[in-house]
């Protein structure tokens, strides 16, 4: 027969063994992120903070997930191929982040890059 003090002990350890879990989907997660923003950046010709926020925008303005924007964002390059509703996001993403940023800036008073050097 198990006892009470038996009980809180194997409760504690599914306790951690779950958020241990959590914490590994959450790494894995985060890391694709992190790669998606790359895509965007390189796609985009943005800066880190712009390619979140058109991450960002992305996932809100599909309805989907944004771990899913980003595994598909990921995966792009091997597959050469984005689901649609993706690809249509994309360069509308891209276009309100650097907007966003560029209205961001100008409301803190920075000065905001014309454009590319060439």
């Amino acid at each position: 027969m198990i006892g009470p003090d038996e009980q809180t002990d194997h409760a504690q350890v599914k306790a951690l063994q779950d958020e241990v879990d959590q914490l590994r989907q959450a790494l894995v997660s985060h890391a694709l992120v992190d790669q998606a923003i790359g895509v965007v950046i390189t796609v985009g010709g943005l800066r880190r903070e712009q390619g979140w926020e058109a991450l960002k925008h992305m996932s809100q303005h599909t309805n989907v997930k944004l771990r899913e924007v980003a595994r598909c964002l990921v995966e792009w390059p091997a597959r050469r191929t984005l689901p649609e509703v993706i690809r249509r996001a994309l360069p509308a993403a891209v276009e309100h982040a650097r907007a966003r940023t560029g209205a961001d800036a100008r409301e803190a008073g920075q000065e905001i890059p014309c454009g590319r050097p060439g």
